[in-house]
């Protein structure tokens, strides 16, 4: 039986090192405004993941869901 996807370390990814793609960006300029924070320029995939994960902790929106 499975509990669902397994999740990969994003460090683990093969395409991981690519740049990040539209949507990540898209999300990450999201959550960076609601978190005041400021998104790097040229994060690769596996980065834009990690900083996803990140500021959704801070996101003050996602913890009231």
């Amino acid at each position: 039986m499975s509990n669902g996807p397994v999740e990969k370390d994003p460090e683990d990814w093969a395409t991981g090192d690519e740049p990040m793609t539209g949507p990540q960006e898209s999300y990450l300029n999201t959550l960076a405004r609601e978190a005041h924070e400021e998104v790097p320029d040229e994060l690769s995939k596996a980065e834009a993941s990690e900083l996803i994960d990140k500021l959704q902790d801070l996101s003050e929106r996602l913890k009231q869901a």
